[in-house]
């Protein structure tokens, strides 16, 4: 008796690992229902963000390669505007170099034009000089040779004007004697 107790009452005793039937039909309703409010409203919001996210994300990529065409042409005007410098720059340059060599060759020719009126006028005092010292070594030879006349011939040799003729005529004598002897 005890045994058909046991499985009596193990039979009115309901299984642990099956729900009730009506906890079944409950949970099914309340997994549709929470199913239905999901659809309705929790999936557009979410299919709104995840469309607002896209277009987000395909506006900053459009921006971002609009920036790097943008800097990629900046770069290319920075690049022609730098050739551009390096070509004046290169200009300037021989530009000077040309100016500074016409101008080498000016300072050149002015040097060379003071050189040669320096030397003329060297020359110039040079001759004016000889000419000077010429007029008078002669005045003094002509008045060494009066006095050595005088002392020879024992009279006085005093008159200028025969004084000045005699020793013009005495030099005259010995300028075409060396002449004639060179």
């Amino acid at each position: 008796m005890v045994k058909t107790q046991i499985v009596l009452a193990a039979e009115e005793a309901p299984n642990p690992v099956l729900p009730h039937p009506s906890e079944i039909i409950l949970g099914l309703v309340a997994f549709l229902i929470l199913l239905w409010l999901l659809w309705k409203f929790a999936v557009p919001r979410f299919e709104k963000l995840y469309e607002e996210r896209a277009a987000k994300i395909e506006g900053g990529i459009e921006k971002a390669e609009q920036a790097q065409a943008e800097a990629e042409k900046a770069l290319a005007q920075y690049k022609a505007q730098l050739q551009d410098a390096y070509t004046e720059a290169a200009k300037i340059r021989d530009d000077a170099r040309l100016e500074a060599e016409r101008i080498k060759e000016e300072l050149r020719a002015e040097a060379q034009d003071e050189a040669a009126r320096i030397i003329a006028q060297g020359h110039a005092a040079l001759q004016a000089q000889k000419a000077q010292i010429v007029a008078e070594l002669r005045a003094e030879l002509g008045r060494n040779s009066v006095e050595l006349a005088s002392r020879i011939v024992g009279e006085s040799l005093e008159d200028e004007a025969r004084r000045r003729g005699t020793v013009d005529r005495f030099l005259a004598e010995l300028g075409t004697s060396n002449g004639a002897g060179k």
